[in-house]
């Protein structure tokens, strides 16, 4: 969509905004709306009456609340962030304040809601209207400027109240600013239904690729083959030359030694969870342990060698990853080692990635608060054996057929972040006066 500027410009004096349509206004937040005020619509209820109650995850990115909790005020001690309907919420902690969480609200029960501390309030004064608000606290300009003033080390670095206060808002008259707001509710939304479609694509490819890799795993290539049930309700039926076992009887499962190493800037890498996402080992941001407790984590022969198997049993349980380099690198926490000398690599990295062991993953987390699987029970996982030239095979067509599926995943997703940063681009050309869409309201 092409959208025209405006007729005329005048310097708003500020650099990062640069010039502003002729009839605009430039104030600082101060100026136009209150920061952080207290909910007067909430103050007025009484102790058994209901209001919304918002957490941080039901605070959606680039607009949209979860209304689906409630609470009885009465039920509730201090310390939460209060606000009403119109009001513009703003996540201010990292990384929620960077991804965008922010909304504006409405459909509060009784218009009145408490919320996570880590919110702030924004209320639209008598010159602003809130609609049009909300989209300048999505605007990219907000974000960054917002992200450049955050205070704090690590993961409690957050957005001061006075970013809010100090932020310069251009902005035309009321009715204008309802203009805006109507049309990129229309734009956001087009967008946002685009987005929902290709993110649905993507999830039935990424269903499409399990169900691949757990048929072929399971029943192998010919699909004439005689099957024989395999006696496990994980596995059922298998190929009549296939053979069901125990890990512990065709594997090694070496666990990790169960302690905290010093962690230097040149030493030898650890590999933990985060190093077992990909099908191969990625050491690339791993920690690095001293020379002296590298030799002690690879006592019992758990020193890693070309073609073992890093499991994850902690946390991200399942996650496993070939060892493809002869780099000196060592276990850290969370994670096993697993040795099949006889059998190929990649085919078992598969298999672990089937439903056929996601299930027997999933059976040990019920009822679990932590998600975590000792070494017994993965040497007890039933795995199907096919004969290693099947095995070589059906690596080889997994490898091909997941590839296209991935390459197709990459492309759309691709799409998604065009789109994602064509909305927020948008936005902010439109709530700067950088485009004139009055004309297209109609």
């Amino acid at each position: 969509m092409k959208l025209p500027a405006y007729p005329k410009y005048k310097p708003s004096g500020v650099e990062w905004l640069g010039d502003v349509p002729e009839k605009w206004e430039v104030k600082r937040g101060r100026f136009t709306m209150r920061v952080n005020p207290p909910s007067p619509l909430l103050r007025a209820l009484k102790p058994e009456d209901e209001v919304s109650f918002v957490p941080m995850d039901a605070v959606g990115v680039g607009g949209g609340l979860n209304l689906k909790q409630t609470r009885i005020l009465a039920d509730i001690a201090g310390g939460f962030t209060e606000f009403q309907d119109w009001d513009v919420v703003v996540a201010k902690i990292t990384p929620c304040f960077e991804n965008g969480k922010a909304a504006l609200a409405n459909g509060l029960v009784n218009k009145a809601a408490l919320g996570t501390t880590e919110l702030h309030v924004l209320r639209a004064g008598p010159t602003l209207n809130s609609s049009f608000l909300f989209y300048v606290a999505i605007s990219d300009t907000f974000q960054k400027l917002g992200e450049s003033e955050m205070y704090g080390a690590g993961g409690q670095k957050r957005v001061p109240p006075e970013f809010n206060k100090n932020f310069l808002i251009a902005y035309p008259h009321i009715s204008e600013q309802q203009a805006i707001a109507e049309f990129l509710d229309r734009e956001a939304a087009r967008l946002d239904a685009l987005v929902a479609k290709k993110q649905t694509l993507i999830e039935r490819l990424k269903e499409k690729r399990i169900a691949l890799i757990s048929r072929t795993v399971t029943r192998g290539l010919n699909h004439k083959a005689k099957l024989k049930p395999s006696g496990i309700e994980w596995l059922g039926e298998i190929p009549a030359n296939w053979e069901a076992a125990q890990l512990r009887r065709k594997a090694l499962t070496l666990d990790c030694k169960h302690r905290t190493v010093s962690f230097v800037d040149d030493g030898i890498p650890l590999a933990s969870i985060r190093e077992v996402h990909s099908f191969e080992v990625d050491l690339t941001d791993a920690k690095h342990t001293t020379e002296e407790e590298y030799h002690d984590l690879i006592e019992g022969d758990r020193r890693p060698h070309i073609g073992d198997i890093i499991y994850s049993r902690n946390a991200s349980v399942g996650d496993a990853a070939i060892v493809t380099t002869n780099q000196r690198f060592c276990m850290g926490q969370d994670v096993c080692l697993i040795r099949a000398p006889k059998h190929h690599p990649r085919y078992l990295i598969y298999l672990f990635r089937s439903n056929a062991l996601i299930e027997q993953v999933e059976s040990l987390m019920i009822g679990s608060t932590f998600r975590r699987i000792n070494v017994g029970q993965i040497k007890a996982f039933w795995i199907c054996v096919p004969p290693l030239a099947e095995q070589i095979a059906i690596a080889e067509f997994l490898d091909h057929e997941t590839a296209k599926l991935d390459a197709l995943v990459a492309k759309i997703e691709t799409a998604v972040e065009r789109l994602q940063e064509y909305r927020t681009a948008l936005i902010t050309a439109a709530v700067t006066g950088k485009i004139d869409v009055r004309k297209a309201i109609a």
